[in-house]
């Protein structure tokens, strides 16, 4: 069975309603942030490729860089497939990127397949292509897939938000704020979505690109 899919910004608010009537500190939360985004994207290729370009880098980098490559129509798996390595380095890619890069392409991974799979098979399959972590994976589950209950519970922002809204002593490590969103099921997208916003809020600064 397919997962529930994230479609629009009603899709959010009812996560949000559901969020906020569980959990009085979730509500104290969205009291704070407002409505919280939609934040959907195209799925496939070119979202992953982009999302190896913007690891370890600024985002004013990681969008200069892209748009070299969008520039020089090395966004398609097929483009970087007949491209060399030199030639990705040449537009700014490091040459750890560069192999990354090709061995998404040469994942020939079934994206319109993953549209359906559920998301366990998801975060399996993205991580088998070096330079695909858990975070990225389970990113793409959430805002190019649009499932909705999906975590990332290795993301800093996350961790910081989930420890300023809980009073908790310290930054909860991945494997408890995992643990700890099981209680937000099946609405975990939003929870993220829901933490990231109070994190902005609070810190005053983005907490994803």
């Amino acid at each position: 069975m397919s997962a529930r899919i994230i479609e629009t910004a009603a899709d959010v608010e009812e996560g949000a309603a559901y969020l906020c009537d569980l959990c009085p500190r979730l509500k104290q939360a969205y009291a704070r942030t407002g409505p919280l985004p939609l934040r959907r994207s195209e799925d496939g290729f070119e979202r992953l490729l982009s999302a190896i370009v913007s690891q370890q880098v600024s985002v004013a980098s990681a969008n200069a860089i892209w748009a070299r490559l969008k520039a020089a129509g090395l966004d398609t798996a097929g483009a970087v497939l007949a491209a060399s390595e030199e030639s990705l380095r040449g537009e700014g890619l490091s040459r750890q990127k560069a192999r990354y890069a090709r061995a998404l392409a040469e994942a020939d991974i079934d994206y319109a397949a993953l549209r359906s799979a559920p998301d366990d098979a998801v975060i399996a399959t993205l991580t088998k292509v070096p330079g695909i972590g858990v975070w990225t994976a389970e990113i793409y589950a959430m805002f190019s897939l649009g499932r909705a209950d999906v975590f990332a519970p290795g993301d800093l922002a996350l961790q910081e938000a989930a420890r300023l809204l809980y009073d908790l002593p310290e930054r909860p490590k991945a494997r408890a704020l995992r643990q700890m969103a099981e209680d937000w099921a099946p609405w975990r997208s939003v929870a993220a979505r829901l933490l990231w916003a109070y994190y902005r809020v609070a810190k005053d600064r983005e907490g994803i690109r």
